[in-house]
């Protein structure tokens, strides 16, 4: 292969076609890769900006669930030189093999076989669409190259003691970048060689030789003792044939990283989580720092006026303090604390919103109080709300309200004082 090894032809391909039932309602009306987060950006942008960041420019989006506001996103947002044959297509599930949707990961790769067989890459790049973090492709392939292997899966060390949680790859000690074994939520795993306390998680993050993806999704479609899943099924394969490797996190370098930020990866699939990574970016010293300029995030939040801060009297001050404000929103006589504000919103005077994200268009009604809530798109917080006070008046309102105590609002819904 020593073309491929000089300067290989890839093909990104981003699953995308999540439904994310952990993260509702915040998905009752979008896919999870959708979701809004950091205020103006969309879950899927970090994907995306990473491949991009990469320098692969050539990436197909499978979508699937409630895929209108994802697919406009992409549309207006993510956008190449058709000259330079560069594209970011998104691709809705097409039912090409049988009048059915995708059944998995490895399904709608399967089903998405065209798209491979028209650009004709050497390798095939597949990432998932709904985590928060910053990864330099490039460095994976090149050590799917040096290594051999057919399939390179891309890890992240955690606790030993959080193995219950996660599909953990058991690593041959003679050689960490193989794969001896992959494990499904063990409670009994060995620690790494050179950290008996940790173990390595799969990331969701796949390169592949593109014939070796090929003939592996193919045989898992005409297999009926599969889910047709990527990590469950497709790898496992894999290392059940010695063809499968393994590129440990903790060794990527991203440009503009520090210590702090170097390996942040967030799984956001559960509200809780969806909400401390959101309370990671407002820290004086973010735990995910958003202000890397050497490794972009790019988004559109489209042709908005700046963020304002009105009043300033007689105890009616508009003010925030470590919160991070997007454009278009007003802060009018109002106190803002440990939040996420995003585009578009109102806060009218004498109300308070702390340790709250707060998604487009949300306005917030005079003397009303929200604490430790998320409060989807288009809602409105009546004059003299309490919201986040006391979980059992929330419920009784018909907000959703978490085992932690966390308040949720739904897109559009009403709330009453």
């Amino acid at each position: 292969m020593p073309t491929r090894a000089r300067n290989p032809k890839i093909l990104a391909i981003v699953l995308a076609g999540g439904e994310g039932k952990r993260l509702m309602p915040l998905t009752a009306d979008r896919a999870k890769p959708a979701v809004p987060y950091g205020g103006i950006y969309r879950l899927i942008d970090f994907a995306l900006s990473n491949v991009v960041n990469s320098g692969y420019l050539k990436v197909v989006v499978l979508t699937q669930y409630k895929s209108h506001s994802l697919d406009r996103h992409i549309a207006k947002t993510w956008r190449m030189s058709n000259m330079l044959g560069n594209y970011v297509a998104p691709v809705p599930a097409q039912q090409r093999v049988g009048k059915r949707w995708y059944l998995g990961s490895a399904d709608a790769i399967f089903q998405s076989l065209n798209l491979v067989h028209d650009e004709k890459p050497d390798i095939v790049v597949v990432v998932g669409a709904d985590h928060v973090y910053r990864m330099d492709f490039r460095q994976m392939v090149a050590q799917h190259i040096e290594t051999g292997a057919a399939a390179t899966v891309a890890a992240i060390r955690q606790p030993i003691e959080l193995a219950d949680q996660f599909g953990v790859i058991d690593v041959k000690p003679e050689d960490p970048r193989q794969i001896r074994e992959f494990l499904e939520k063990p409670t009994d795993p060995e620690g790494l060689p050179d950290s008996p306390g940790e173990v390595l998680a799969s990331m969701g993050n796949y390169v592949f030789n593109t014939d070796a993806l090929i003939d592996a999704v193919t045989r898992d479609a005409a297999s009926e003792d599969t889910k047709h899943d990527m990590g469950g099924d497709i790898i496992p394969d894999f290392v059940s044939r010695g063809e499968a490797g393994v590129y440990d996190f903790k060794n990527n370098d991203v440009p503009g990283s520090t210590e702090r930020d170097r390996d942040y990866w967030r799984d956001v699939g559960t509200m809780d989580a969806y909400y401390d990574a959101h309370m990671d970016l407002i820290s004086v010293f973010p735990v995910f720092n958003l202000y890397n300029y050497d490794w972009p995030i790019f988004t559109d939040y489209g042709s908005l006026p700046p963020a304002k801060f009105v009043h300033g009297w007689h105890g009616r001050i508009g003010h925030a303090v470590n919160s991070s404000v997007s454009p278009g929103t007003v802060v009018s006589g109002a106190t803002i604390e440990n939040s996420v504000l995003s585009p578009n919103c109102y806060i009218h005077s004498w109300s308070s919103v702390s340790d709250s994200v707060l998604l487009d268009n949300v306005e917030i009604g005079r003397h009303a109080v929200v604490r430790r809530a998320i409060v989807d798109k288009n809602v409105v917080i009546p004059e003299g709300a309490r919201i986040g006070m006391d979980p059992e008046e929330d419920r009784a309102r018909g907000l959703t309200v978490t085992e932690s105590g966390l308040v949720v609002i739904g897109k559009g819904q009403k709330v009453t004082v």
